[in-house]
């Protein structure tokens, strides 16, 4: 099963991979990271189809998609 992991710290909230996740995964979630950013989380888990759309578009790499 597909799936990926969001690095927190690296994450500045910027949004894109919410855009480009084909199926609406990924959202802003309420959590404050250590730089005062609030961070992206996976919604849904268990639908990621690991296209890794998400971590081709992040500016900041701080997705990593494992198949």
């Amino acid at each position: 099963m597909p799936r990926i992991e969001i690095d927190e710290v690296r994450c500045k909230g910027c949004g894109l991979c919410t855009i480009a996740c084909p199926h609406k995964l990924l959202v802003l979630g309420d959590k404050l990271n250590l730089l005062g950013y609030l961070a992206i989380v996976m919604e849904t888990p268990g639908k990621c189809t690991g296209c890794a759309m998400c971590a081709k578009i992040c500016p900041d790499l701080a997705i990593a998609v494992f198949k």
